[in-house]
């Protein structure tokens, strides 16, 4: 057996024909990728696996296609003996790594997700709003020049030293890009999102979130889950779920999760795992922790691979 951190991807991971060679196997990937659609009723793999492109990146869509298809490798690697230290997941991401540690059970997770996309949808048509990445500019800074821009505009993401994103009002985003570039920022990128996540314009569809968190049961996790809204290691079925539902208004501390997970000093591992579509995790963090192997695992080929890979990396 194998026990490694494994870290789980957020929106933007999303791509036509994720998963769809995990589908055509015969494992407990397969399995619960085949349940997909009778959990959620109605036919998610079909745009999962054939698109188009534009309906799979609506954010009710996107939401739960990423976690069936991360927790589908997960699944796939318990029964391959390859279990997690412990776990983080990039905002969407959190439910991922809440299910392969055995707080959420994997449908509850989808339905938990497909809920919160649908939210996070309508937040964004009630109350209009975007986001932007911004490169060159550590957190702090960003924040303060948020602070000082009429409307309402926040740190959204402290994804690493130098990558952020801020969330809000349209004209006070656009407002704080020109005020980040004259502080110092070397790039401002206008992120093509449905509505101003992780800031207060989604304060009522956190509500509506957290109301229907009350009848999902979320046990204690097997291991523990560094979380977002505190960037501090949570194990109590009764505080994850309450972070739940926080995220959705609050900055996702991914910048300060992964000092946890890769930065420390005597305990660094050698390995973490990012599971699921895509490597985006890995790219923000190999630059940062360069003596630590990121490896991806989403596809049948990795999956094929991985076993042998960590048994040459963890000697």
């Amino acid at each position: 057996m194998f026990t490694v951190p494994m870290i789980f991807p957020g929106q933007a991971s999303q791509a036509v024909g994720m998963a769809q060679d995990l589908a055509a196997g015969n494992g407990p990937a397969a399995e619960f990728l085949g349940r997909v659609d009778e959990v959620l009723g109605e036919n998610l793999t079909a745009t999962m696996f054939e698109g188009p492109a534009e309906r799979l990146t609506e954010t009710r869509n996107a939401q739960p296609a990423i976690l069936a298809h991360s927790v589908a490798v997960a699944l796939e690697l318990r029964e391959m003996g390859i279990v997690p230290s412990l776990v983080a997941g990039h905002s969407l991401g959190e439910f991922s790594a809440a299910a392969a540690a055995g707080a959420l059970r994997p449908e509850d997770a989808l339905r938990v997700v497909r809920r919160r996309g649908e939210l996070m949808f309508a937040a964004g048509r009630e109350r209009p709003g975007t986001m932007a990445a911004i490169l060159g500019l550590d957190g702090s800074r960003v924040a303060e020049v948020c602070a000082s821009v009429d409307g309402v505009v926040v740190l959204a993401n402290h994804n690493s030293d130098n990558q952020v994103a801020i969330s809000g009002e349209v004209e006070a985003v656009a407002a704080a890009g020109v005020a980040l570039k004259d502080a110092g920022a070397r790039r401002v990128i206008p992120l093509n999102v449905s509505g101003a996540f992780h800031s207060p314009l989604l304060e009522g569809a956190a509500e509506e979130f957290s109301d229907f968190l009350q009848d999902i049961e979320v046990a204690d996790s097997t291991v523990p889950l560094i979380a977002n809204v505190s960037a501090a290691p949570v194990s109590a079925g009764a505080e994850l779920k309450a972070g739940f539902a926080e995220q959705l208004t609050s900055p996702v501390r991914w910048h300060e999760i992964m000092k946890h997970i890769a930065g420390g000093a005597g305990d660094r591992p050698s390995v973490v795992l990012e599971v699921g579509p895509g490597k985006v995790l890995t790219n923000l963090a190999k630059r940062a922790y360069p003596e630590v192997d990121f490896l991806t695992v989403g596809t049948a080929v990795e999956l094929a691979g991985i076993k042998d890979l960590l048994a040459e990396k963890l000697v």
